[in-house]
Order: structure tokens, then C-alpha cells, then sequence
């Protein structure tokens, strides 16, 4: 019998649904060596809590967070907050000796993000994994394997992109448009996968970042009217304002890789026509890999050694069993998969490393993370000192 482990969620929003969806699923499709046991789940609105609970199968709910890091029936926290809240919550689950599962970016501040990082350093119990959930499609991971096996030889480009377009003048403002609750805009938001989605591709660290531009192209957001209900009567607490967006919208950045790879990112939260345009790209000596998340069941590979005469880009549909990674645990060939199979396919591979298995990719853990957010951090300083910034210099 598959020991178990008892997971309190803190937050409940969309994050908080896709790790809830992942942790009913997971039993379903992996033969887990630790079972994932939905304990508790810790949110700020009580009242929409409670349904939140039931309709996903949470046995617990509560609105006082550090009540639930302290429980000793707890064995893993998983932090789905906003981004500010991430080293506060980390470093107490870490002290009271949970396994921490943390969203990305790692935290909103690198100065949070060492601290964090640190803690997890020090802590001879607690085990950190961070979701940077797009390691786990099928077709990322294989594109691993491939360069693993050096179909590509030596990387000479990586170019990627993050695009989505939710963000235009008519959203309303929420905390991923104020620095003091996300640290950033579509930098800290997207930019992190795909810095992350380098260094895991490639296996390379970055060296440098030579130049980077951000650019905050809706000033201020309409702040919705706030309300109350008083006498079963429900009455305008707050009328509506405008509250000014200090964070980027979109941001560019060119950098260096070891081995001399070139890298070029951008990422948007206002580019219309890309809904979660999620698309890197790796040129070599030998061949090509492209990915987009928005059909990520393809890869496309290009392998230059072909004869000239029918050389081209090759489709491959990652969703064999016993030739893509994940694959074999879900449907037949070409029954394709979703966003919310890479959570699932990340809480497998969790409960493996807790269960002294080997995850089927490699898991981020904080101290990973803590470099893709050292990238993070030199890009905003590129841009904003208009000069290189090596990564030497970000501790």
C-alpha cells in the first residue's frame, strides 16, 4: 500500500483549482508511490470557501493560514498566493517542517526569493518544488530528451515568447498590476516561464543580459466598486476610481547563455491575437526544436543533416506511449491532452521525490527557481540602467 501525505492548499483562486484538479486526478492515471490526501485548504473569503472546498474535495477549510502550516497532520504546503506572500508562507511551512510546493515566479522581490531559498538550503526535512507546470507537456520534455541526445549539437540560438492579451485597457485593476503585491508585470508573470523553459531545454545558465526594455502602456485601471451587505440589503461601500499601474505590460530582453548561446525573450500581456502564445524556439548546429503551448501536443523538429532535396520541418505529435514522456499514462495515440495535464503530470512526478523516485523531468526546487528569478532581476536592471548587467552581479 502507497503511503499518503496530507496537502494543505493556501489559496483558491485560479491557481488553487488547477493544483486542486491535479491532486483528485493524479491517483487516477500515475501509480504514485505517495498518495496525495487533500486535508486542508486555507483561503481569505470564507464565504466562498466553504462551496470552494466541497466542490473540489477538500476535507478542511479555514481562513487563518498559519493555523494550517503549524497542523501537524500536515506533510506538504502548497502556495498558490499572490506573489508577495510567497517567502512569508514558504518560510513558515519550511520551519514548521512541511514540504513547500510554491507557484511561480518564486516571490515577488529576489531579496524574498534568497530568503526562501536559503531556508530551504538549511532545512534537513523539507523538500521545495516550485510549478513551472510547462516542463511537464509531453512535447517539452521530449524536446529535453532530444538535445540531451544532441540532435541539435551545439546550441547556437534561443528565442522565446510569451504572449497573451488579457490585459488591454479595459481590465480592471487586480494585484498583478501593482508592483507591491506581484513585483512585476508580464516580466514576473510570463517571462519566468520561459526563462525557466531555457535553462531546462538547454541545460545552460545565463551569463549575461546585455539589453532590456519595459513599457507600461495602460497608466492607470479602473478600480471596481466594493460593496457590503448590511440588513440583507447590500449597499456600495466604495465607488469606483482609477488606481495607477506601476508594473510593465511588456518587456524585451536580449542575453547570453553559457557556450555562448544567444537568447532573445519578450513577453505581453497586451498583444492581441495570443491568447497563452507560450512559443521558444532552439537552433543548433545539427537541427532545430520549436514549441507553442497553444498546440502543445506538436514539437517540430528540423534536422539539418537530411538530404537537401526533402529536408523541412518535421510535425511530431508527442503522445506515444513508450516514446514521449507522460504520455503512457494518459490516452491512446493522438488522444490529445490539456493544460491541466501538466499539473497533474507535475503532482506525480512530486510524490515520486517524496517517495524516493525519480521524477519523470527534473523538479524545479526553490534553489532553481531562485536562478530563474536572478534572471528576472537582471533584466529589470538592464532596462532600467539602459546597460548590461552579468549575472556574476546578481547574488
Amino acid at each position: 500500500m502507497a503511503d499518503t501525505c496530507n496537502i494543505a492548499l493556501i489559496g483558491q483562486k485560479f491557481m488553487g483549482r488547477a493544483h486542486s484538479n491535479a491532486y483528485l486526478k493524479v491517483e487516477r492515471f500515475f501509480n504514485v508511490p505517495v498518495k496525495p490526501v487533500m486535508h486542508t485548504i486555507a483561503g481569505l473569503d470564507l464565504i466562498s470557501l466553504a462551496p470552494f472546498a466541497d466542490r473540489w474535495g477538500w476535507k478542511k477549510y479555514g481562513t487563518n493560514w498559519k493555523d494550517v502550516v503549524k497542523d501537524p497532520a500536515i506533510g506538504l504546503v502548497d502556495i498558490s498566493t499572490p506573489n508577495h506572500m510567497h517567502a512569508e508562507q514558504a518560510l513558515a511551512a519550511i520551519s514548521a517542517g512541511k514540504h513547500v510546493a510554491c507557484e511561480k515566479p518564486l516571490a515577488g522581490t529576489l531579496k524574498d526569493a534568497r530568503l526562501m531559498k536559503n531556508a530551504a538550503a538549511r532545512s534537513r526535512r523539507s523538500k521545495t518544488f516550485v510549478w513551472f507546470n510547462y516542463r511537464r507537456c509531453p512535447a517539452v520534455a521530449f524536446a529535453r530528451q532530444l538535445i540531451q541526445e544532441d540532435r541539435l549539437g551545439r546550441v547556437f540560438h534561443v528565442r522565446a515568447r510569451y504572449l497573451q492579451d488579457w490585459g488591454g485597457p479595459d481590465t480592471p485593476m487586480s494585484w498583478r498590476f501593482q508592483k507591491k503585491y506581484a513585483g512585476s508585470g508580464a516580466h514576473g508573470d510570463l517571462s519566468a516561464h520561459i526563462i525557466d523553459m531555457a535553462r531546462f531545454l538547454t541545460g545552460q545558465e545565463f551569463v549575461e543580459v546585455l539589453g532590456a526594455m519595459t513599457e507600461t502602456f495602460v497608466p492607470d485601471r479602473a478600480t471596481p466598486p466594493t460593496s457590503r451587505k448590511t440588513g440583507g440589503r447590500v449597499t456600495q461601500k466604495k465607488k469606483p476610481s482609477r488606481t495607477k499601474v506601476d508594473v510593465d505590460d511588456a518587456v524585451a530582453f536580449v542575453a547570453r547563455l553559457e557556450g555562448g548561446t544567444m537568447a532573445t525573450f519578450e513577453a505581453s500581456r497586451v498583444a492581441h491575437g495570443h491568447q497563452n502564445d507560450n512559443t521558444i524556439e532552439i537552433n543548433g548546429e545539427h537541427g532545430s526544436l520549436r514549441f507553442s503551448f497553444e498546440d502543445m501536443n506538436w514539437l517540430w523538429y528540423y534536422d539539418a543533416r537530411d538530404e537537401k532535396a526533402t529536408a523541412g520541418w518535421r510535425k511530431i505529435m508527442c503522445t506515444s506511449a513508450g516514446n514521449h514522456p507522460y504520455a503512457g499514462a494518459w490516452w491512446p495515440d493522438a488522444h490529445i491532452i490539456g493544460y491541466e495535464h501538466t499539473f497533474v503530470n507535475m503532482v506525480a512526478d512530486i510524490m515520486a521525490a517524496l517517495g524516493g523516485e525519480e521524477p519523470i523531468v527534473p523538479l524545479p526546487d526553490f534553489a532553481d527557481a531562485y536562478e530563474t528569478q536572478r534572471v528576472l532581476e537582471a533584466a529589470l536592471l538592464a532596462a532600467k540602467h539602459r546597460a548590461a548587467v552579468k549575472l556574476s552581479e546578481i547574488k
